[in-house]
């Protein structure tokens, strides 16, 4: 199903919610606890609003909890408000360590925020305001798609209706850089999820991808590749040399390793959250 289509759903349920709400004298804020992880959202918000239902995400909720073990280190790479982040903490368990990298500010004060209601967890992540890219101190995106607006809310884009927002306090670092600062020596998987930037974040991860050969749990989507200059091919080439396959994130089932192939299986507008591993 297009991006497009699920928000235009999420659009007419949020209507039937907001009346719900309306009724017993509530407004759009919602403190919950979700699989045990509390959260402080704003329903009008795409991504809040499936965490508020239970529906953020499943699918890549079920993979991430069956290849993430205890004592792992992974990356959280576009963790936006932290839906996934603090599912990761929990697999983690008290040894392991998160790492979650998220550009814009919208986002990452909802991060930070909801991390702050779950200290326990928060104490295994250590989150990162960059934008991750080829190299250190290069220019960042004035603004960087992160808000999924369920009312009218400024303009959108086309296709996935997501809304561009302020990066004014990232900084811009390679993804090596920061891993050698912090003094990471193994990384065991990578969420990715960064809307088109994915080649720009694994030109700058030569030595994850060679030296600590990370299973990956990531979205492929080619026109927001093409939109940000990148291609599927490009992509995949990338994780091709160094040894990769992919998987489908539902079924398991190997995919094909090509990106003319792949292409046939994404259609415009469209994305496919896959598994790569080597």
């Amino acid at each position: 199903m297009k991006t497009a289509d699920k928000i235009r759903l999420a659009r007419a349920a949020y209507k039937l919610v907001r009346f719900g709400l309306r009724l017993v004298g509530k407004n759009d804020r919602a403190s919950v606890v979700r699989g045990q992880v509390r959260f402080d959202l704003e329903l009008s918000e795409g991504i809040d609003f499936a965490i508020f239902i239970g529906a953020f995400e499943r699918a890549t909720q079920r993979a991430l909890s069956k290849l993430v073990k205890s004592s792992s280190t992974v990356l959280d790479i576009g963790a936006n408000v932290g839906a996934h982040t603090l599912l990761l903490a929990k697999l983690v368990g008290e040894k392991g360590r998160v790492l979650a990298f998220e550009p814009t500010d919208f986002a990452y004060g909802k991060l930070r925020h909801n991390l702050a209601l779950n200290p326990e967890l928060a104490a295994r992540v250590r989150a990162f305001q960059c934008f991750l890219t080829v190299e250190n101190n290069v220019a960042v995106p004035s603004t960087i798609y992160s808000s999924w607006p369920l009312v009218a809310r400024g303009e959108t884009h086309a296709k996935h209706l997501g809304r561009e927002m302020p990066t004014a306090s990232a900084s811009s670092r390679s993804l090596d850089s920061v891993l050698s600062e912090a003094g990471v020596k193994n990384v065991d998987l990578v969420k990715l999820d960064v809307d088109g930037y994915e080649c720009d974040v694994l030109r700058g991860a030569s030595t994850l991808l060679t030296k600590m050969r990370p299973i990956f749990v990531m979205e492929l989507a080619p026109y927001v590749l093409h939109e940000r200059g990148a291609s599927l091919e490009e992509l995949i080439s990338i994780f091709i040399r160094s040894g990769y396959q992919f998987f489908d994130e539902r079924t398991g089932q190997a995919l094909p390793s090509t990106a003319a192939q792949l292409r046939k299986l994404v259609g415009d507008g469209e994305s496919r959250n896959v598994i790569a591993r080597t």
